[in-house]
């Protein structure tokens, strides 16, 4: 039966995958994350002692959070249990604390619980770990690739220690897949394979830094290579190009759709088109909604262009109508002129600086009345009671301009809009300037 069994095991193993296959089995092994790895460091001293700490590891696909996991759990002796949030829930977390709990009371083995994808679980399963995370009757390890501090409750966070890894990176992934063509146990050492550098630079470099999606990606491409003369399979460009299948790492409902959407808006209020096309394009191949990188135009406009190109809104406005009428792929030459447009303008936040100081006075400072002359009078009563009395009414001055007073009096003199001195707003202030002399513009 154990023979049995051992081949069974073997031919598991074969039939794994290669990524899967050429997991670390030691930190020798390992490649990548240094800050956290090299000699001296943390995680690195953490593996080393044996001793078993509750912690998460933060990272983008691919960058060893599961192999790491593992590795803690053989240094320290404990019992592993890996499931995934997307699979598993309260009643399987039930399930394994108990085994924890006789485990230690009858053998002083630890465990480690595995969470991946923790930021799946909701309140009340990520409630569930507290008590025993604080007893230490399990080692809780989570992975996710979402930022901790959105996507973890906060009494759980308090309780683990997050570590961040990194992408690979090109030469990092590149030594990877060096090594899993000479592995003849585990990699593809027993295959004649042709492979020029170069080659495997371009896979290394089309996998966003993901080892598996790197080792994906050569596997692919030698076993779907027919032999030729002497058995050589040989790679060449086109085949690894079609083999890595290049994707753009975007996840519209995590931090990159945060992060992508604020380097565009920056690119935008920078004055950077070339910027700003790269960040459109990248949220675009991503997938991102169009219309909602339209509304963002449409808020960029107002708060970043304002008065200095009033043009900014309409043409915002016109680019989302525009797609609207067109629809993809059409559209999208719409959304990048009104980019590079508001990438272009002069830059003007005096109208959302200007309201939101008004907006302050308006709650600080509760419902100060209309003063009379400025009060609708539709009936003969209203205007009895001193309703619009004493109004000027501009027109019948020359230019269309009278000085009077139009803000309550407890407010009297206070200016919330400042123009600037770039694109129109330059004429506004000068305008501003010759009809109220100091007090405005």
């Amino acid at each position: 039966m154990e023979l049995f069994a051992r081949r069974a095991k073997e031919l598991r193993h074969k039939a794994a995958p290669l990524a899967e296959r050429m997991r670390p089995r030691d930190l020798e092994e390992f490649v990548g994350q240094e800050h956290l790895l090299g000699e001296g460091k943390v995680l690195r001293r953490m593996i080393a002692s044996g001793e078993l700490f509750s912690f998460i590891l933060w990272g983008p696909p691919g960058s060893g959070k599961t192999t790491l996991a593992r590795l803690v759990a053989e240094a320290a002796q404990a019992h592993f249990v890996a499931f995934s949030a997307v699979l598993s829930g309260v009643k399987e977390v039930r399930e394994v604390i108990k085994g924890a709990s006789e485990r230690l009371a009858y053998t002083g083995q630890r465990t480690i619980l595995f969470v991946d994808e923790i930021h799946r679980f909701n309140k009340a399963q990520q409630d569930a770990f507290l008590p025993h995370v604080e007893s230490g009757t399990i080692a809780l390890i989570g992975a996710t690739t979402q930022n901790p501090s959105f996507e973890v409750i906060a009494p759980l966070l308090s309780r683990l220690r997050v570590f961040t890894l990194r992408p690979l990176t090109e030469d990092e992934l590149l030594l990877i897949l060096k090594r899993a063509l000479r592995d003849r146990e585990r990699g593809l050492g027993d295959l004649k394979v042709e492979i020029a550098e170069d080659v495997l630079r371009l896979i290394a470099r089309l996998s966003d830094g993901d080892a598996r999606q790197a080792l994906n990606a050569l596997e692919l491409a030698v076993l779907t290579t027919s032999a030729g003369p002497a058995g050589v399979r040989k790679i060449t460009p086109e085949i690894a190009m079609e083999a890595a299948q290049k994707r753009i790492l975007y996840d519209k409902d995590g931090e990159e759709h945060y992060n992508l959407i604020s380097a565009f808006h920056k690119a935008m209020r920078g004055s950077d088109p070339d910027a700003a096309l790269y960040w459109l394009a990248r949220m675009l191949e991503g997938g991102e909604d169009p219309l909602y990188i339209a509304r963002r135009m449409v808020q960029f406009a107002s708060e970043d262009v304002g008065m200095a190109d009033p043009q900014a809104l309409v043409v915002a406005v016109a680019a989302t109508e525009a797609f609207q009428l067109l629809g993809q792929p059409e559209g999208e030459l719409a959304l990048a002129h009104a980019a590079v447009y508001l990438a272009t303008a002069p830059k003007s936040n005096s109208v959302y600086r200007a309201l939101g100081e008004a907006r302050k006075d308006a709650r600080e400072k509760g419902a100060l009345p209309v003063p009379l002359h400025l009060r609708n009078a539709p009936t003969e009563l209203l205007r009895r009671l001193g309703y619009g009395r004493n109004y000027r009414y501009p027109h019948n001055f020359p230019g269309a301009f009278v000085e009077e007073e139009y803000m309550p009096p407890e407010l009297s003199g206070k200016r919330y809009y400042h123009p600037g001195d770039r694109g129109y707003e330059k004429d506004v202030r000068e305008r501003l300037r010759n009809w109220w002399g100091g007090k405005k513009g």
